[in-house]
C-alpha cells in the first residue's frame, strides 16, 4: 500500500504530511515519557521484523499479493506510541534507501500504515479482548483487528486517491477496499500467529504467563529474533510473490498506474535488488540483509535518543534484562 509520487496532488501531500508530523510527535513524546529503557531494543526488533515482513508478498486473487503492514500487532506488543515510531522508521528507510513509496507521498503512507492501521487496530483488539478473555481470545482478537487495520488504512489511501483527483470517489473506495478485504485475512492470519508464538517465548508482552512457562530475557529474545528475521530475508524475502500488491493492482485496473512519478532520489537499492550484484536472489537477499541492520540500528538509535535512563537509587534492585 505505499504510495508512489504522481498517485497524490500537492494539497493531499501537504495535509497527510502534517498529520503524520502531529502524530508521529505525539508519539515521540509519550515514548519519551513511558517507555522503559530495557524494552528500547524491542523498538529496533520490531522495526526489522516487519521490513522483512514487508518484502515477503503472498498471493491473494487475481493475480494480486498483499504484504503485512504489522502496526496492529506491534500496537499491541509494545503499545501505539512505540509502533508509530517503528512504522515510522521502517516507512523512512523503505521510501530512501530503496524507493519503495514516493518521497512527496512518505507523510500519506506514514498516516496510512503508522497510524491509522496502528491506532485503529489496537483499538479494536482492545473492544474485542473485553469479550473474549484469555490467550484464545487475544489470538482471536489479534485477528480481527488485523484485518481491520488493513481495510481501514485502505479507506483512508482510497480518500487520498480522491481528493487528489485520481480517481472517484466511489470507485477508488469499492476497488482499494474489495481487494484489501481479502488482503486483510493474511495481516490477521499472519498477526495472530506471530502474537501466540511470542505468547510461547514472552508470555509477559502479552500479558499470559503459564505455570510453567519462564519468559527468555531481553537480550536473548532480541538475539534470536534477529537471527530469524536475517534468515527469513536471506532465505524467503527473494522468493516472495512478484505480483502487483493490493494498490498497484487497483491502479492498473483503473488506469491511473501511469501517473507514478520517477523516484526524486536515487535510491541504494530501487526495488529491493543491490546494484551489481548479478544474481537477482543473492541482491534481494543483500538487500534485505542491509536493510535489516538500518532499520534496526535506526529504531533503536532514534529510542535511545528519546527515552530517559532512570535515575539509580541507593539500595535500588538493578532491573532485569
Amino acid at each position: 500500500m505505499h504510495i508512489p509520487d504522481g498517485f497524490i496532488d500537492a494539497k493531499t501531500a501537504l495535509v497527510t504530511t502534517t498529520l503524520a508530523a502531529a502524530g508521529v510527535g505525539v508519539a515521540l513524546r509519550q515514548v519519551r515519557r513511558e517507555l522503559p529503557p530495557r524494552r528500547v531494543p524491542l523498538l529496533g526488533l520490531a522495526a526489522a521484523f516487519l521490513f522483512v515482513a514487508q518484502m515477503v508478498n503472498f498471493p491473494v486473487a487475481g493475480g494480486t499479493s498483499g504484504h503485512l503492514i504489522g502496526g496492529a500487532l506491534v500496537a499491541v506488543l509494545l503499545g501505539p506510541s512505540a509502533a508509530v515510531v517503528v512504522l515510522t522508521a521502517v516507512l523512512i528507510v523503505q521510501c530512501l534507501l530503496f524507493a519503495d513509496g514516493g518521497l512527496l507521498a512518505l507523510g500519506a503512507n506514514i498516516f496510512n500504515m503508522g497510524l491509522v492501521a496502528t491506532v485503529s487496530g489496537y483499538a479494536v483488539f482492545h473492544v474485542v479482548r473485553r469479550w473474549l478473555p484469555g490467550l484464545r481470545g487475544q489470538v482471536a482478537a489479534m485477528a480481527f483487528a488485523g484485518w481491520c487495520s488493513t481495510v481501514l488504512a485502505a479507506i483512508g489511501c482510497a480518500g487520498q486517491l480522491a481528493w487528489s483527483g485520481t480517481v472517484a470517489w466511489p470507485v477508488a473506495f469499492t476497488a482499494m477496499t474489495g481487494i484489501h478485504l481479502l488482503i486483510g485475512v493474511g495481516e490477521g492470519a499472519i498477526s495472530a500467529l506471530v502474537l501466540l508464538a511470542i505468547a510461547r517465548t514472552r508470555p509477559d508482552l502479552v500479558g499470559v504467563a503459564g505455570p510453567m512457562q519462564t519468559p527468555l530475557k531481553i537480550r536473548a529474545f532480541v538475539g534470536y529474533g534477529l537471527a530469524v528475521i536475517l534468515g527469513l530475508g536471506w532465505f524467503v524475502a527473494p522468493f516472495a510473490c512478484s505480483w502487483p500488491d493490493g494498490l498497484e493492482s487497483v491502479a492498473i485496473r483503473l488506469g491511473f498506474a501511469r501517473h507514478a512519478a520517477t523516484p526524486l532520489l536515487n535510491a541504494l537499492a530501487p526495488d529491493y535488488r543491490i546494484p551489481g550484484i548479478t544474481s537477482p536472489v543473492i541482491a534481494t537477499a543483500v538487500a534485505a540483509a542491509v536493510g535489516v541492520v538500518v532499520v534496526f540500528g535506526l529504531a533503536v538509535l532514534l529510542s535511545r535518543a528519546l527515552v530517559r535512563e532512570p535515575r539509580e537509587t541507593a539500595g535500588a534492585p538493578a532491573s532485569p534484562s
